[in-house]
């Protein structure tokens, strides 16, 4: 049975830091809910999948935006790359960043990267086991794969992505739409698609479950 490579978690620096890249990017984005140019970030919650290459970092991160009158938390899947994702778009490259043991790293938008959209359909397949964010080879248990999904589904070579005033679509493929939720609120009830659920804190501490990613098919 083939094995993916697990991901190492290096305790190193890292300049400029993963929040230090997301205030400046994360204005131009059309789902930034906050009113002010600058976001107050705070790290709140999120998980790690595991490229079956062990090329590319794959982190599916939530920060809370403390800026405005309430407080917004964002779902951000980043990749980090040892070289630049060839063919990607402009608004793609989230920065780069010198990772203590790594070297030079260009950070992306998961979204525009078919390792991590592939990874992310594998798991709403249960093909792929959610990773500790900050821990190495340590599963998560606190996210949820709901799902009922039969046969495989792969991203198209060249997937469509729009991003919307809450959420980013990724067409992958004629009729299948990979919905990346940006702004996280709690799960509704009887949600019925294919969909993975976990977990992230609010500034007060309280623990909240919301809807990450979606398929509809």
């Amino acid at each position: 049975m083939y094995l993916p490579r697990m991901a190492t978690i290096h305790e190193t620096t890292v300049i400029p830091t993963k929040l230090e890249l997301l205030t400046r990017w994360l204005p131009t984005r059309p789902w930034y809910q906050g009113t002010s140019g600058t976001p107050e970030l705070a790290k709140a919650g999120g998980f790690r999948l595991d490229d079956p290459e062990g090329e590319v970092g794959l982190e599916f991160m939530v920060v809370t935006d403390t800026s405005g009158a309430s407080p917004v938390a964002y779902h951000v899947p980043v990749t980090y790359r040892g070289a630049p994702l060839e063919g990607a778009a402009e608004q793609a490259l989230v920065g780069t960043t010198e990772h203590g043991v790594l070297g030079k790293r260009w950070v992306y938008d998961g979204a525009h990267d078919p390792v991590l959209v592939g990874q992310l359909l594998a798991l709403l397949h249960q093909r792929a086991v959610p990773q500790a964010q900050s821990l190495t080879d340590t599963p998560d248990l606190s996210v949820t794969v709901h799902s009922a999904l039969s046969g495989e589904l792969v991203p198209a070579d060249a997937a469509v992505v729009r991003d919307g005033k809450d959420a980013t679509d990724i067409a992958v493929r004629d009729t299948a739409t990979l919905t990346v939720t940006r702004v996280l609120r709690p799960a509704p009830e009887g949600f019925d698609r294919a969909h993975v659920t976990a977990t992230w804190q609010t500034p007060d501490g309280t623990e909240r479950r919301g809807v990450f990613a979606e398929l509809a098919l």
